[in-house]
């Protein structure tokens, strides 16, 4: 017999389905969906199942550390938190919630330009730790007005945020089906308190280009909002070099998907790249971001931190991403369903639970930390014959 309590999840399946019953539907619709038929939403989730661990035994795994360094500064755990937008539809005080979560467990997070709270109000919320520790990350979509742009990353700087995270797989959006038949809109007392004057009630202008049925409503849409949409005529030669006179922040850049850019980002002077395909929301048919990984490690061979998103579910998911040479991973809809779940410290018990996976998988693969993860811990089906092929 079973109480009508609703039991503690212990996966993040399990919190996912907790937070579908406490989302809107419109919300959940929002964060759930990706682009068009949603091959790469899939597929970045499904990848993961394709990579097999190859454990090692009698190996002292008794004490398991699974602490890094990125950027000069320690991570208790090799687990942050990617930018989403709008976090306060997800429930609970959002973007605060989920900032003072990740410095609870040791992490950090990576506040969106979309974000419902304000940068400052955010910086602000976060309980002061030891130097050795990272301070948040703000993330920044390049308007086509620089006066904008450059009080975005002057604002962000002052409040004492660490690196500068450019999105630059978001030249417009992607085609979003969902949002276009039932368009986002923010409920009463809810507005996007940093990049944009979008207020309760109104559809984003990226949103409502997004709507465009023709060639010449698009055009017209996108001559009327002139100025405060993403720049995308922007090149390599110039947006480094603009964003390096504006701060003195590290500068990552996230969306690297191919090796021909990770050389080129390489080659412009950047401190980080984050391999990613925006949770799948963009271009529709990509690979999922741990099969580009590889790829990618190759040619940055450790010189910058590569940082990967998409699809991390379990703790295992994170293993992989670091045999497969990633230094850190980011968990963006699992953060929001902990959110959605109970608040702040709905997000620390799903970095709690992906936590104990990695520890545990650590323990039982031979890796007693970080660097025991090897690639040779990894192998696939064979194409040919049966058995695994190491990888």
């Amino acid at each position: 017999m079973t109480s009508g309590k609703e039991l503690d999840p212990i996966t993040i399946s399990d919190v996912r389905e907790i937070a579908k019953k406490h989302l809107a539907p419109q919300a959940w619709d929002y964060y759930r969906t990706g682009a068009d038929d949603e091959h790469t939403l899939r597929r970045n989730e499904e990848a993961f199942q394709q990579l097999i661990i190859r454990p090692r035994v009698l190996r002292d795994v008794s004490i398991i550390d699974t602490g890094t360094t990125i950027l000069g500064k320690r991570y208790d755990i090799p687990i942050a938190v990617a930018p989403s937008a709008y976090q306060k539809l997800a429930g609970g005080n959002g973007e605060v919630d989920v900032a003072r979560a990740s410095f609870a467990l040791g992490t950090n997070m990576i506040l969106s330009s979309n974000a419902t709270t304000t940068l400052e109000d955010v910086a602000e919320a976060v309980p002061r730790r030891a130097p050795e520790y990272p301070a948040p990350w703000f993330q920044l979509y390049f308007i086509q007005s620089r006066e904008l742009t450059a009080g975005l990353v002057q604002r962000a700087e002052k409040a004492g945020y660490e690196a500068l995270v450019l999105t630059v797989d978001t030249p417009i959006l992607g085609n979003r089906l969902h949002e276009r038949r039932k368009p986002l809109e923010l409920p009463p007392g809810m507005a996007m308190a940093n990049a944009q004057s979008r207020k309760a009630g109104a559809i984003s202008k990226a949103g409502l280009i997004l709507r465009a049925k023709t060639a010449a409503d698009y055009k017209r849409l996108m001559d009327e909002h002139s100025g405060t949409l993403v720049d995308n005529s922007l090149g390599w030669t110039e947006v480094i070099p603009w964003l390096r006179s504006q701060t003195k922040m590290k500068l990552l850049l996230k969306g690297i998907m191919t090796s021909e850019d990770a050389e080129l980002a390489l080659e412009a002077g950047v401190d980080g790249i984050i391999v990613s395909n925006h949770g799948g929301r963009q271009l529709d048919g990509v690979s999922s971001t741990i099969e580009a990984l590889p790829e990618i490690v190759d040619v940055i061979r450790g010189r910058i931190p590569v940082i990967v998103d998409g699809g991390i579910t379990h703790g295992s998911d994170v293993f992989k991403a670091l045999a497969l040479g990633a230094d850190l991973c980011l968990i963006g809809r699992t953060a929001l369903w902990g959110l959605s779940w109970n608040g702040q410290k709905g997000v620390e018990d799903v970095l709690h639970i992906l936590e104990r996976e990695l520890a545990r998988t650590m323990a039982l693969a031979g890796a007693a930390s970080l660097k025991d993860i090897a690639k040779s811990m990894l192998g696939r089906a064979k194409t040919e014959g049966f058995g695994i092929a190491k990888l």
